[in-house]
């Protein structure tokens, strides 16, 4: 996420952390030129609430979101990019035994062309179409 925040223009990052000990990347950030939103589960550092609440703020001065974190809340952000129409892009995390798709441990289930299958997180990803991804 650094990187892609170093490469765009303008960039607006919304970090999330369950409480103030857990804040990290926060000066990487600023030093990349990111407009940076904190939140906190617990309200101990910057906003009190999920990164989802400052995203539907926020939603329409983005032109696309690329998020990574936890798998509930990769499918909390897609949801909300699906209700405003933004194009987004998740970095799942898997665990990747083997790192070549050969073991099947980081198997996602995803939509392509109307149908469901399996892509591998290490082979195919691991970041997806967010829109794609079958929670």
């Amino acid at each position: 996420m650094l990187y892609t925040a170093k490469q765009t223009e303008n960039p607006l990052v919304i970090t999330g952390f369950r409480n103030k000990d857990l804040i990290i990347l926060q000066d990487d950030f600023k030093n990349a030129g990111a407009e940076l939103v904190l939140t906190t589960d617990d309200g101990s550092a910057g906003v009190h609430g999920f990164v989802t609440d400052v995203l539907k703020e926020k939603i329409n001065e983005v032109d696309e979101v690329c998020a990574c974190g936890p798998t509930p809340m990769l499918k909390a952000i897609a949801q909300v990019c699906k209700e405003f129409n933004k194009p987004c892009q998740i970095s799942l995390e898997e665990r990747m035994a083997c790192g070549i798709g050969a073991c099947l441990v980081c198997a996602v289930k995803v939509r392509k062309n109307g149908e469901e299958i399996m892509q591998h997180v290490c082979k195919n990803g691991p970041v997806f179409n967010a829109e794609e991804v079958v929670f």
